[in-house]
């Protein structure tokens, strides 16, 4: 698939929601092994654009939209959903803020701040420095029977802030409606693994994906395909419960993948598993354990750890 060719559908960030409903209207249906570009607007809904607006005079029940819901036809309940990031567009200007009590420091956060930041080429100017562009989706999901806020991380996705979720990787979902109602936003420009002031660079952009379902293989939790890695993704309220479950699936996957007793895979996961934080600034913490793909397919790892 070329992702430089023509989108076959286009989703307009004009069609956003706030909870990954399963009651919600899609906003378009797609056929699979289509390429779909996806409008979206930026964490604040496109709320702030000069410096001398603050964060705490938006409106924050427009907060973490995400564009779609979009129903993928043949995504059934049980299936696993395959979602093929092919290329991310930015705008350019971004944003970035400080909310007093917010972020890992909030306890020394006194006052709110707003940079807008340029973006040149490959490179975010802030303030007078220079960074390479990191760019990545946070919010990422499919439709939950709780009816989960599109700023909530889970099972379903959501408000993850992965750094892993960029360009040329594929998320991996489990489906729990027909048809999946899959949506994304909250792009970001330069983002840390922690996100750890509560912010990002936050920025609206276009995201062309396409899907595929994979019959009955819904993983436990969203799963992430890169070149060479492949990631299990967990959120919890705690976060030492977050990385036991990551590596309690992990374990379990090389078990089952490998042929390996349990100890053996156990032994093998702390050679050759990295944990890593993912965003620590969610009432959710958001952590995920990387594979190495020269030991497990993706194939293997969501077989194991449905």
């Amino acid at each position: 698939m070329n992702c430089c060719q023509k989108p076959d559908v286009v989703v307009s960030s004009e069609s956003t929601f706030f909870s990954f409903d399963p009651q919600l209207s899609p906003a378009a249906t797609v056929d699979q092994d289509v390429l779909i570009q996806i409008e979206a607007k930026d964490c604040f809904s496109n709320q702030i654009t000069e410096e001398d607006q603050l964060v705490s005079e938006i409106d924050f029940s427009r907060i973490n939209p995400a564009t779609g819901p979009i129903y993928i036809k043949g995504a059934k309940k049980g299936d696993a959903l395959a979602v093929t990031i092919h290329k991310i567009d930015l705008k350019q200007k971004g944003t970035i803020v400080t909310i007093p009590k917010e972020g890992v420091l909030g306890d020394m956060a006194e006052e709110a701040r707003t940079v807008i930041c340029d973006i040149h080429s490959d490179q975010l100017k802030f303030k007078h420095l220079n960074l390479a562009l990191k760019k990545m989706i946070g919010v990422i999901g499919v439709a939950t029977p709780e009816n989960t806020p599109t700023g909530t991380p889970g099972r379903h996705g959501g408000n993850m802030d992965a750094t892993v979720i960029t360009e040329g990787a594929t998320v991996y979902f489990p489906v729990s409606c027909d048809g999946a109602l899959f949506g994304l936003g909250d792009l970001h420009a330069v983002m840390g693994d922690g996100e750890v002031c509560v912010a990002a660079c936050e920025i609206a952009g276009n995201v062309t994906v396409s899907f595929k379902a994979l019959d009955k293989l819904a993983p436990m939790w969203p799963c992430v395909e890169t070149k060479d890695w492949l990631y299990i993704v967990v959120s919890d309220e705690d976060l030492n419960k977050a990385f036991y479950e990551a590596t309690r699936l992990a374990v379990r996957a090389f078990e089952g993948a490998l042929n390996l007793d349990w100890h053996d895979a156990y032994m093998l996961a702390s050679m050759s598993m990295d944990l890593e934080i993912c965003q620590l600034v969610d009432p959710r913490k958001t952590v995920r354990a990387k594979l190495p793909k020269n030991l497990i397919s993706i194939d293997l790892l969501l077989k194991a750890i449905f």
